[in-house]
């Protein structure tokens, strides 16, 4: 369900903007909004770039090391443009192995997922793969989606987001919402008008992990870590969990360089040590 999907999540200790796809239909309309959520950006690429109707299988994840201004930034982009981007088992290894080597590069502060096909971001799981797979063979690869894609989970993770009478209403629905009722009930965090190139969504994720990259790394994947791990807890427990990880800052090097930033009235320069 398009509106369950709600993006690709965040790699550990790194900020990962996903891009989602219009929630009223695959195909995008002119003039149609585009979605973000969370930093979450639905992409459309410019019509007219050429696509093949069959990506060969190394190309169906394509990686950018972005650099100047947006150093610091990679996008990943989904390239199944026959299957509507439809999560494959050769796709999710992909991913698998690119957010893997991620999360091992400190020079990659922010990732953006974003479609290369016009039109779609993610149709979901490929069901005329998951058609051929055995029963055994299921569980594992939800298993391995889940640890890839780590807000994958809609009958926990939904309830949580727009609360639990609305989550049942669209799960036991399928109903398709666009972006507006999205915005609307919690489920993204930005609209936006889409563009001619067709990559306004994209635009503004790219816009959002920039102002990201000045901000301290330590401070950041702390706080990260205090969110998620806060939202699972009762609040006396979480703000002991915030004071844990606040006290993972006080003996670092960018701590220091912060309040020496803020006495010489300069800006920061972080090295995440």
């Amino acid at each position: 369900m398009a509106a369950a999907l709600r993006g690709l999540g965040l790699l550990q200790g790194r900020v990962r903007l996903a891009a989602t796809a219009a929630a009223t239909s695959s195909f995008r309309r002119p003039g149609q909004r585009a979605t973000v959520r969370g930093g979450a950006a639905a992409t459309v690429p410019s019509a007219g770039k050429s696509y093949g109707s069959e990506a060969k299988e190394e190309e169906e994840l394509r990686i950018r090391y972005l650099d100047d201004e947006h150093k610091g930034i990679v996008v990943l982009g989904l390239n199944r443009s026959h299957a509507k981007n439809a999560l494959s088992k050769n796709l999710l290894k992909m991913m698998s192995k690119a957010v893997d080597a991620l999360k091992s590069d400190k020079k990659v502060r922010t990732v953006i997922f974003r479609s290369e096909v016009p039109g779609i971001f993610c149709a979901g799981a490929d069901l005329k793969e998951r058609a051929k797979m055995h029963s055994s063979e299921v569980s594992s690869f939800v298993s391995k989606t889940r640890a890839t894609i780590n807000e994958m989970g809609g009958t926990q993770r939904l309830p949580r987001t727009i609360g639990v009478s609305l989550a049942k209403e669209l799960i036991f629905s399928a109903r398709i919402v666009d972006g507006e009722e999205a915005k609307s009930i919690g489920l993204i965090s930005h609209v936006v008008e889409q563009n001619e190139a067709g990559d306004a969504a994209y635009r503004r994720a790219l816009a959002l992990a920039k102002e990201f990259l000045p901000q301290g790394p330590v401070a950041m994947r702390v706080a990260k870590l205090a969110i998620n791990q806060g939202m699972e807890v009762d609040l006396v427990t979480g703000l002991a969990i915030e004071e844990a990880c606040y006290a993972q800052t006080i003996p670092t090097k960018d701590r220091i360089e912060g309040l020496l930033a803020f006495k010489e009235k300069r800006p920061p320069r972080y090295k995440g040590e």
